[in-house]
């Protein structure tokens, strides 16, 4: 394999690895680092982070500030308010389509998923486990809306602000101990796409979308 094969993947290897750590908070929101630092944690070469710089820089997960360094995205109002509102405006549109197009098998499985999280808080499990399957069950529904687009260019602008959504949701509103509201929010859009009700999806979902944001401005 020539080099020019092996570049891009190293790319991709160097992207994952730093937004691997970045959402399991090895790095965090503000702290400034070293290209040297992000050898050490990503375990890949000083020419491979060298060619990750820009990237970051472009999606707005870094910035380059003049005699301190490499500092990683810090989360302030406007961050959150532009995050949001991308959010917004992506999902609106992806949840009526998804509406329309979803099949019943995959609309009843996000139903069964998020039926069980609200059973389980019901017999009384107030688990840190169920907070983490909960969490994931709530990406992972909006990322299906997104993903049933099957538009590449939105997916990738939607992975970047995803990233960004997950630090705003570290850092200001977890769903730890929240996560009976949350399942019955997702649960009002998803008995809507169940009726094919785009309507009262997109409604519901802003409203979801509306509310978190409201909680990550007020802490």
């Amino acid at each position: 394999m020539d080099g020019a094969d092996e570049q891009p993947t190293l790319r991709e290897k160097a992207y994952e690895s730093f937004t691997r750590h970045l959402l399991a908070r090895d790095v965090r929101p503000g702290q400034f680092v070293s290209q040297r630092r992000l050898v050490e944690l990503t375990g890949l070469t000083l020419g491979a982070i060298r060619e990750l710089i820009p990237r970051l820089e472009a999606e707005g997960l870094i910035k380059t500030v003049p005699q301190r360094g490499l500092q990683i995205a810090h989360i302030d109002l406007n961050l959150i308010r532009e995050a949001f509102q991308l959010r917004l405006f992506l999902e609106k549109e992806a949840v009526a389509i998804f509406t329309e197009t979803a099949s019943g098998e995959t609309i009843a499985a996000l139903l069964k998923q998020h039926r069980e999280i609200v059973a389980a808080i019901e017999s009384g499990n107030h688990s840190h486990e169920l907070e983490v399957h909960a969490q994931a069950v709530d990406w992972g529904m909006h990322d299906a809306f997104i993903d049933a687009l099957g538009n590449t260019i939105i997916s990738n602008a939607y992975r970047v602000n995803s990233i960004k959504m997950r630090l705003i949701s570290q850092e200001r509103f977890r769903i730890d101990g929240r996560v009976g509201p949350v399942m019955g929010e997702h649960l009002r859009v998803l008995e809507a796409i169940e009726q094919r009700n785009a309507q009262e999806a997109v409604e519901a979902l802003a409203a979801h979308i509306n509310h978190a944001r409201s909680r990550a401005l007020r802490i």
